[in-house]
């Protein structure tokens, strides 16, 4: 991870502006979301398979793409993947939870990819394809804490190696480009790299 010293300047404005609407759902990508929504910000490698994982969840109101946990104030694309920023390629989740809860979301976060390989997910491979979930209040902290307990206990009893997912406040959200929102919907016969879970299910847990 960069330095203070050695990350990348940025910028005081974002680079570009995007469309505040979502390919799929026609909601809007930025806040204000509807009251009593909450919003969750996952990591999880490759952004656009991610992305497309939480739009399908009932209960879900909106997802963009976009960058947390680094130092470089509005970075582009481009710059996070030299690694010269910090941040991680994360995903917005604004939900309703009288449908679906955040604990429910993180059972799909972790099972969906595998948050033991550090700074990759499989041949994607930079600090920007960590896994990392990053939450807005205390209650997030706590439920994403007991989830990753347990579902850490359930892989190492499975053989895999120990969960290296980083739990943190979340940073400012910068949203990627135009071109990145919803891409799979958008080029929906794109190559793109796949999300891969270790097979290790964690429905017998209890994650509320």
């Amino acid at each position: 991870m960069p330095t203070l010293e050695e990350a990348l300047p940025g910028r005081s404005e974002p680079a570009y502006e995007i469309e505040n609407r979502h390919a799929v759902f026609g909601t809007p990508l930025k806040p204000p979301f509807p009251e009593g929504f909450e919003v969750a910000y996952l990591a999880l490698g490759c952004y656009w398979a991610a992305e497309q994982l939480f739009w399908t969840i009932d209960g879900v109101y909106t997802t963009a793409v976009g960058f947390m946990n680094g130092t470089t104030p509005n970075p582009t694309s481009e710059e996070v993947e030299t690694g010269g920023t910090g941040h991680a390629e994360t995903v917005l989740v604004a939900f309703d939870p009288a449908r679906v809860s955040y604990a429910d979301l993180l059972k799909l976060f972790f099972e969906e990819h595998d948050p033991t390989q550090g700074m990759r997910q499989g041949s994607e491979v930079g600090t920007w394809n960590r896994s990392g979930i990053y939450f807005v209040d205390d209650a997030q902290k706590a439920t994403a804490e007991a989830v990753l307990k347990a579902y850490d206990e359930a892989l190492r009893n499975a053989g895999h190696d120990p969960i290296t997912t980083e739990i943190e406040a979340a940073t400012p959200f910068y949203y990627a480009e135009d071109d990145d929102q919803q891409y799979l919907h958008k080029n929906p016969k794109a190559i793109h790299c796949a999300l891969a879970g270790t097979g290790v299910s964690y429905s017998r847990l209890d994650a509320r």
